[in-house]
Order: structure tokens, then sequence, then C-alpha cells
């Protein structure tokens, strides 16, 4: 029978011919916690009462969320993953190397075709490579970190095309955003998602990755790209291990078909306090805001750096914003650097943070006060998400979040049309 690129990918990993809806045990490439999970991941593996890792190259830990720690109960998590780690040989990301999505992608520990699960909801972000990769929960992280396995239910699959010139300063954080909206927060629970289409084609692996990783904004299981000559070239560059490049069957059944000419979409913007409550620029346009961030496992990458630097260059931040960029990665901030981004950052009014998930998570660097209003690249606007749930978050491109850095509100990115010509 006909199937999915996610049946594929699951029934290469449990060694038989899966349908969506079937439940198999299947061999796990490669998985990971971070600070935020981390600490259960040990306990619970403590639980299972063995002393071995399944394989220690096929596991990785980061300290990314909180990171250099805020208080004393996130150090002595730090410090428990630091010992595990050493204990059994285990690749530990520590401080300042950046957010485990994004140092996941440029490690090479994963290829085409692989199965990859992380203890964070937006491992989603790997599907840009033709993975098939997944949040879990701590629990079964353990499970898989012990054994090398763990059950899946076959999903059902969405398949996504997107078609259309990309119009000025309309990104693919637009295109996501777009998409959320029509298919909500809801409409895609435990479902795959598969993307094709002209507009995808063009899409460089940065602006892939964005939107494989809000995949999971519709409540998807994972969001799969088709391993074309870009994607190919990433994992070849980077993973020692052979592509094993998945495609769907044309006869693959879909659970629903969705078709979308992005070639007149304007910039869009997320409002408080459901990632689906997506409207256009224009309809929030003079929306006063207090904090400014770019950065996170979303659109923390140079390409998203980039972007920014071009609109704040010989700018000034508005005097009632606090701007803030994180860099994706140590890589980044580097590159960044070496490009003369920060400089442009820095000058303008903007604070630079080490690299890491910084004021997404809300744990510490720029939290809000009662009845603030931030713009951000982040993929989450729930309340508290950035540490205060009186405060509210708006989510755009890092284009819209820059000229709205600039201004003191939320303002069209289309006004800086000419720093931005692709």
């Amino acid at each position: 029978m006909k199937q999915t690129i996610a049946e594929k990918i699951l029934s290469n990993h449990a060694n038989k011919h899966l349908r969506a809806g079937e439940i198999a045990i299947c061999q796990v490439d490669f998985c990971f916690g971070q600070d935020g999970t981390s600490s259960l991941i040990i306990e619970n593996f403590k639980k299972l009462g063995v002393d071995r890792l399944f394989d220690s190259t096929k596991f990785s830990m980061f300290i990314d969320h909180s990171a250099p720690s805020p208080n004393i109960g996130v150090s002595t998590i730090h410090k428990l993953m630091r010992d595990f780690t050493k204990k059994y040989s285990v690749r530990l990301h520590d401080i300042g190397c950046g957010i485990c999505h994004q140092l996941m992608v440029e490690d090479g520990v994963m290829t085409s075709g692989d199965l990859i699960l992380g203890a964070d909801s937006h491992t989603s972000t790997y599907g840009a490579l033709n993975v098939f990769s997944t949040g879990v929960g701590s629990t079964d992280l353990a499970i898989t970190i012990a054994s090398g396995k763990n059950w899946f239910k076959v999903p059902e699959t969405i398949k996504i095309i997107v078609n259309g010139k990309l119009p000025p300063c309309v990104y693919s954080k637009d295109i996501i955003l777009h998409i959320i909206k029509d298919v909500t927060s809801k409409g895609a629970n435990y479902m795959a998602l598969e993307f094709y289409g002209g507009t995808i084609a063009h899409l460089s692996l940065s602006s892939r990755f964005t939107m494989a990783n809000m995949s999971v904004e519709m409540g998807a299981k994972c969001g799969i790209f088709e391993a074309d000559k870009k994607v190919l070239n990433w994992v070849k560059e980077r993973s020692k291990r052979k592509p094993n490049p998945v495609t769907a069957d044309e006869d693959a059944t879909y659970k629903d078909v969705k078709e979308y000419d992005v070639g007149t979409l304007v910039p869009q913007v997320s409002i408080p306090h459901e990632v689906d409550n997506v409207v256009s620029v224009e309809e929030v346009e003079a929306q006063h805001i207090d904090q400014a961030f770019i950065g996170t496992c979303t659109n923390g990458r140079l390409e998203d750096l980039e972007v920014a630097a071009k609109i704040l260059k010989n700018n000034k931040v508005h005097p009632g914003v606090k701007l803030i960029i994180g860099p994706a990665s140590r890589g980044v901030f580097l590159s960044a650097v070496k490009k003369g981004y920060i400089d442009t950052f820095v000058e303008a009014g903007g604070v630079v943070l080490s690299p890491g998930c910084g004021p997404c998570v809300g744990t510490h660097n720029g939290v809000l006060a009662d009845g603030e209003n931030a713009v951000s690249t982040a993929n989450r606007n729930f309340k508290g998400r950035m540490g205060n749930p009186n405060a509210n978050i708006f989510l755009a491109s890092p284009a819209t979040v820059a000229a709205s850095a600039i201004s003191g509100k939320i303002s069209d990115p289309r006004a800086f049309s000419r720093r931005l010509k692709r």
C-alpha cells in the first residue's frame, strides 16, 4: 500500500510496513534533553534500574533554556546534568553553546530519513531535513536512552502545498503564521505535515527550519520536507552518515490537502494570547510595544539576524523599547560578529545575549512587567510564556520586529523594502 513520508520513516525504523493509526516499536537514531526536562529524564532513568545507556554517542544534553543559571534551583539542575553526562560519557552542550534545536542541525548528528526524539516540543524543527523528529515527555526519553527504542502511533498526514513568489518583506515566518491561522492551533493534532510547492523549493534551509519548528503550533507531531538538493547538501556537509531520503508515494493517503498562494501575502502578526490568532500587520500597526526580541529556535539564525541588521543599520531603537537579540548558537553569534551585525545591534541600542533561549522561556532574561507588550520572533504567545501572565506577546518575523523596535509600535517592515531586496 502507498505511504506518506511519516509512514515510510516509521516503517523503516520498525522493520515492517506501517499505516496511519497503527502502533509500533521503532529504533531511534538520536535523542536529547535540555535543562528544562533533563532532571526528570535522569530521575526516570534511575527508576528503570539500569546503569548504562543504549549508546552514549546517540544522546546529548543541552543547557540552553536558563543559561547562564538565574538561581540556585536551576544551578542544581545544571550540576546534575554535568555529573550525569560525565558519568555516562554523554556530550553536553553547556552555557553559551546555544539552543538545542540549532545545535542539533549544526552538529551533524542526523541525516535525512532519521527518527529523532527530543524532550522538547520544538524537536519538530529537524523535519526540514527530511527527518521524522518529534518531542516526547521525559519518561519516554528516559526509556529511549536505556533501550534505543520507543513506541509510536503512526500519524495521519496533512499535505500542504505552498506556491507563489513571496512579496517584498514577507518571509517563511509569515507563511507559517498564515497557515496556522487557517489550520488552527488544534487542527493538526497528532498528525504529520508534509510541505510542498514552488515557494517551499525556493526557501533556504533556515527558512524551512522556521516552518518545521512551528508545525507543532498546529498540534502536529512533525512537519516534514522533501530532501531536495539544498537538504542533501546540508546533511552531506555535516553528517558522516549517508542520507536516506524519503519521499511519499504518488497515491499516498492524506487526511487533508491544503493549498496556499502566497503571492499576495502581507506581513503577518500573531496577537495575544493564541498563536492562531493571526492578523495582517496593517491591522495592528500603531500598537505600542515595550520590548522587541529577535532570536529563539524559530528565528535566531544568521539569516534572521541579517534581516534585522539591515533594518537597524544607522537607526536607533525607540527610547521606550528594550531590544534584545539572542543568537541561536555560538556559531551564529561568531558569524554575526564577523559580518558586523552585532556592532549594528549594539550601536542601535540593542542588548545582545549569550546564545540560548533567552526571553522566550520566561525564566530569566527579559521577563516582562505587568501590562507590557512584547513583539517577538518566538513561536508561542500564550499567557505567561515570557514569564508574566499579565503581559502581552505578539509574534512576527525578524523584519517586523526590527521595524517595530525603531518606531516603538508594531510596524510594517515594507517601509524598509529597499534595504531588504532579496
